[in-house]
């Protein structure tokens, strides 16, 4: 029977103090389910998420599904037009209206729409949809980027339930050259394998946004076809060593 050496929950624990004048880099998952909000135009709809930071400077976007009827997405329009970058969708999720509400995710590399790392600090990830031609719902929900991994289970918002938000240092302790290589760790996308090819014992877990584990093993190949779309945690073990991995099932 398989003993992990650590589990999501530990590997959180033991992260580092944060330096306030740090540039952690790292990764922030989101996910969340849209709903209506009320227009005569629904189900089709327009969204956008993006980070703001504490001073309610936009960052970056993350996600625009929204092309002519981006106009309606006024919150998320004046955030950007105050950067002097309006509707700057550099490196975001981007399409047209979408006919129908999903669960949505997206990811930020901790650089603003410049390519800059950001300080480490509190930071808002706005969410807007609306389904008129007017403006929506929108809302946000505060965060901290520091070198300490953080999971947030915020409640409900207008128009966006089931969120689910993680932020994932690259100085973790466990986020090792083992982790790193690209050699020992690889992710069949259209099959949904991940493959290790680690030369000696390893563990492999896999865990939702919530910490739940999901699958254990420590075979060379672990099927992920069953689970269902979204963004999960794979924590490998190793020697003494931990790596934590994001992967995103489309």
């Amino acid at each position: 029977m398989l003993r992990f050496l650590l589990t999501l929950t530990m590997l959180i624990a033991l992260g580092l103090s944060p330096d306030l004048q740090a540039q952690t880099p790292g990764e922030l998952a989101v996910t969340a389910t849209t709903g209506s909000a009320g227009g005569n135009y629904a189900p089709r709809n327009i969204l956008a998420i993006w980070i703001e930071d504490a001073d309610g400077n936009f960052v970056k976007t993350l996600m625009a599904y929204a092309q002519n009827r981006r106009t309606h997405l006024n919150t998320w329009q004046a955030s950007t037009a105050a950067a002097g970058s309006e509707f700057d969708v550099t490196d975001a999720i981007t399409g047209a209206t979408r006919n129908s509400h999903a669960n949505r995710s997206a990811m930020w590399d901790a650089t603003d729409f410049n390519g800059n790392v950001v300080p480490d600090g509190e930071y808002k990830l706005w969410f807007e949809l609306t389904d008129k031609n007017g403006t929506g719902n929108f809302g946000s929900v505060g965060f901290s980027k520091t070198n300490e991994a953080q999971l947030i289970n915020p409640f409900d918002l207008p128009s966006f339930t089931a969120i689910n938000i993680q932020w994932q240092p690259d100085n973790s302790v466990g986020l090792d050259d083992f982790g790193r290589n690209k050699d020992f760790f690889g992710l069949d996308q259209n099959n949904h394998i991940v493959n290790v090819s680690y030369p000696g014992y390893f563990e492999i877990a896999v865990y939702d946004l919530s910490g739940h584990l999901l699958l254990a093993s420590n075979q060379n190949k672990l099927n992920l076809s069953h689970l269902s779309k979204g963004i999960y945690i794979i924590v490998i073990t190793a020697e003494g060593s931990i790596s934590a991995k994001k992967i995103v099932i489309p």
